[in-house]
């Protein structure tokens, strides 16, 4: 596969005693991989998009696919993002599985009634009869120099459509696995992606290269362990919560940082059961602060934390 070719071997770790082999690559060459994988793992898989074949992606992100698997699997189309969704839809209600790539989120608003009332709530409308297994992924958030027509969060927003999963990757074992467990799953899936972490590397373990490692998209991972402070977050601002933790562990405050990974369905169970620990609470991310995902954080800390006036946080 493609992500073989372009593995920088980083070395040998040791966890608990025990060596194992780690690899170094970039979040866009685990993006590249993970299509690869899926692209050849199954022929009902395809990725559509503006620029995805000939010119390898307008962030390069599909890169020599169109070369490998050829214009029936990696697929150009005209600048037309209604158009296009609305044709990888069709695709999906009738058996094949699109990846489709947006420019940027703040593009597939263009394409929303194809994603909220033909892909979301397909399954709803038709009493369990139809399926829609598509992946609409691309840029989300703020990055450098986009002006307001490309730095929007759209986390929040997607979230509240029934019938879509939400997942957001920050590191190069989210974008793995979580990807390729999105074009796997049954239902259709927004998958987040960040412009500024596209060419930051990270050495995983060679297992994250296997052709079938996956990730569940209903799991949140705790990045750093701590016992004064839970600080949840997705996407790239994982690292600048990591940041912050190290930073404060030489105060003497031990923090927690969990990665979201999922932002639907998301894990209830990881958030409260540190909250419960920590008995504070901090949420971060590049989204707005009213009706976002920390909101919801917020809520279900005070939901499961608290009961009547005796609080057990």
């Amino acid at each position: 596969m493609l992500g073989r070719s372009i593995l920088r071997v980083a070395g040998q770790k040791q966890v608990l005693g025990r060596n194992f082999s780690t690899v170094k690559l970039s979040l866009r060459e685990a993006l590249n991989s993970a299509m690869d994988d899926e692209i050849k793992r199954d022929p009902k898989v395809f990725l559509i998009g503006e620029e995805v074949a000939i010119y390898d992606g307008a962030y390069k992100v599909s890169k020599g696919l169109y070369k490998k698997h050829g214009e029936e699997r990696i697929v150009d189309t005209p600048i037309t993002e209604h158009g296009f969704t609305g044709l990888a839809v069709g695709a999906a209600l009738m058996g094949l599985k699109p990846i489709v790539e947006f420019m940027t989120m703040n593009f597939a608003l263009q394409a929303v009634d194809h994603i909220v009332n033909s892909a979301a709530k397909g399954k709803y409308m038709s009493g369990g009869d139809l399926s829609c297994p598509i992946v609409f992924r691309g840029l989300n958030g703020p990055a450098a120099a986009v002006a307001a027509q490309h730095s929007q969060c759209f986390a929040s927003m997607f979230a509240n459509i029934p019938g879509l999963k939400v997942v957001s990757c920050y590191d190069v074992e989210d974008a793995r696995g979580l990807l390729k467990a999105a074009i796997r799953d049954p239902n259709p899936v927004v998958f987040l992606e960040n412009e500024l972490m596209y060419s930051r590397e990270f050495e995983v373990p060679t297992s994250v290269m296997d052709m079938d490692f996956v990730l569940p998209l209903n799991k949140a991972k705790v990045m750093r362990e701590g016992k004064h402070v839970t600080v949840v977050s997705f996407s790239r601002m994982v690292g600048v919560c990591l940041e912050a933790a190290e930073a404060l562990e030489k105060k003497g405050i031990s923090v927690e940082v969990i990665n979201l990974r999922s932002i639907k369905p998301i894990d209830r169970e990881s958030i409260v059961k540190s909250v419960k620990k920590t008995h504070r609470l901090v949420t971060v991310e590049d989204g707005y602060p009213q009706h976002g995902v920390g909101a919801e954080i917020c809520a279900i800390a005070f939901e499961c934390n608290f009961k009547s006036n005796n609080s057990t946080i």
